[in-house]
Parts: structure tokens; C-alpha cells; sequence
């Protein structure tokens, strides 16, 4: 019988107990439980990573205005940017995630991973590690499934939505996979992976989820960039063997415990953070306003 993913150490104990990988487990599991044979979820996982690929190449190739106005276009202004804060590597990689969220936001295609709303981020991360590690896409799909591991155990020990635990369920999940696909790829074990995904949600615990007039836009694409830096600083970390102290299966429970206490206002209602500042609030009474006026006329 498949691992059922109900925690970090049990997929650990699992792995070491039939002497297979993570991304292996996560295999047999969705052989099992989904009745899909290896070369169908391989060819799954490839056409997701090709949607990622294309979403990152839309969102600096073509025009991303959103209907809002909100997002206009920002990730091929960094992209182009004669400026580079640490390196050009950081800048793509910035660059990159801010694109494929963008293409979310104006209605294009893209892997919610875990969620649309933090589907900048896995892209963001992979496509640059391809690029400078030249890891190949059979690896890239191995991450993915490793990646997967990590979400559906965030998912049962407390939520990948932003509406039950805030942002930090969905773009601290999203940066947590990542991460966890980062260390995998170049050569880390499993303690370095689990330990890469605790030291990202350390890093992300209590981030509300505000979006501005309730569209997944404000400050949502930011939050992609800047969570794919989280998860390539974490996985630096944990590569070194720095420990998180905390162990990943605690810290897991941690974030839960903030998501339940967290306020409803901060929980995707559009009710507190961002979305009720003064300004917030001007742009959802223009973009309600707009919705109204393109209304069919159904007299």
C-alpha cells in the first residue's frame, strides 16, 4: 500500500524503510490511488511544465494589462531593468515569477501550484534553476512530483487556501515546494529538503491574504516574486545543513494553528490589510463600477 503523506517524518521512515526516493513514493502513491500508470502521470507533469514554461514566456513576451489596471505589464519592466540589485540570475528569477502570475491575472493559462494565486512561483523557481543548473526535464518532473509530496502533507495539516490559513497557505506553500524542488534537483537528501521547506514557512508564517478589490492581483503578484526568493534562500540554507530547530512536521502545525486564529477579514475576504487601506478601497469601488457599466443590457 501507498504512503498517504500525513506527515514529513512518516514520508521519511517510508522512504528509508522500502529504500526508494521521495519523488518514488509520490509515483507509487498516485499509481495507487489514481489508477495512472508511470508514463501517464510523467506525460501529466510534462505538459504542466511545459503550461509553466509558456506562462513565464507569455508574461514577458506579450501584454499584461489586466481589466483592473492593477497589473500592467511589470515583469518585462524588471526583466528589462539596466539595474540588477544582486545579479542578473536574481533578477530573471524575480522576473520570472512576476510573469506567469501576471498571465494568471489577465486570464491566461497556468499550473496552480498549489493554487493560481501562487502560480508564478513554481515557474519562477524551476525555469531559472533549469537555466543555470542545466538540470534536464526528467529531473525537473521528479522535483515536481517531490513537490507534490510536500503540498497534499501542507494541505492535510493545515490548508494550501488562502481563504482558510491567509496568504501564507498558498504563496508559503507554494515557496515551501519550490524550495523543497530546489534542494532536490542539486543532490540534497532528505533532511535538506524536509529542512528547506520548514525554513521557508519559518520564514512566511502569518502572511494575510488582502487582495485589493477581491481580485488576486494586488499585492498577490508581488508576493509571488518575492516568496521564489524565499524559497531559493531557504534551499541555500538548507543545503549548507543549517538547521531550521523546529522540526518541518511542528512547523507545518504552527502555520495551521495562525491560519485558525487568523482573522476572517484577512482570509481573501477583501475586508482588512491591503484591501481596506483608503486607496484600496478606491480602486474596488472604480472596479465595481466598471463591472457594472460592462453589464448586458438585458432589457
Amino acid at each position: 500500500m501507498a504512503y498517504l503523506f500525513d506527515s514529513f517524518e512518516g514520508w521519511k521512515n517510508y522512504c528509508l524503510e522500502k529504500k526508494i526516493t521521495l519523488a518514488d513514493t509520490v509515483l507509487e502513491y498516485e499509481r495507487e490511488q489514481k489508477g495512472r500508470t508511470h508514463s501517464e502521470i510523467n506525460e501529466g507533469l510534462m505538459k504542466a511544465w511545459k503550461v509553466m514554461k509558456e506562462a513565464v514566456r507569455t508574461g514577458l513576451e506579450e501584454d499584461m494589462t489586466s481589466r483592473s489596471g492593477m497589473v500592467s505589464n511589470g515583469a518585462k519592466k524588471v526583466f528589462r531593468h539596466p539595474v540588477t540589485v544582486l545579479s542578473p540570475e536574481f533578477q530573471k528569477l524575480i522576473s520570472r515569477a512576476l510573469a506567469a502570475k501576471e498571465v494568471n491575472s489577465c486570464m491566461g493559462r497556468v499550473v496552480a501550484a498549489p493554487t493560481a494565486g501562487a502560480s508564478g512561483i513554481m515557474p519562477g523557481v524551476l525555469y531559472t534553476l533549469q537555466e543555470i543548473h542545466q538540470v534536464d526535464d526528467e529531473k525537473i518532473i521528479e522535483a515536481m512530483m517531490v513537490a507534490a509530496g510536500i503540498a497534499i502533507i501542507i494541505e492535510q495539516k493545515a490548508s494550501i487556501a488562502g481563504a482558510v490559513g491567509g496568504c501564507q497557505a498558498e504563496t508559503g506553500t507554494a515557496a515551501a515546494m519550490g524550495a523543497g524542488a530546489i534542494v532536490y534537483c542539486l543532490g540534497g537528501n532528505v533532511n535538506q529538503v524536509f529542512n528547506s521547506v520548514a525554513i521557508t514557512l519559518q520564514c512566511m508564517l502569518g502572511l494575510v491574504c488582502d487582495p485589493v478589490a477581491g481580485l488576486v492581483e494586488i499585492p498577490c503578484v508581488v508576493r509571488n516574486a518575492s516568496a521564489a526568493a524565499i524559497a531559493n534562500s531557504s534551499a541555500q540554507i538548507a543545503l549548507a545543513d543549517v538547521s531550521s530547530i523546529i522540526p518541518v512536521d511542528e512547523v507545518v502545525e504552527a502555520m495551521g494553528e495562525i491560519g485558525s486564529s487568523m482573522e476572517t477579514r484577512y482570509k481573501e475576504t477583501a475586508l482588512g490589510g491591503l484591501a481596506a487601506t483608503k486607496t484600496g478601497q478606491a480602486i474596488a469601488k472604480k472596479v465595481l463600477i466598471r463591472d457594472i457599466e460592462v453589464l448586458p443590457d438585458e432589457s
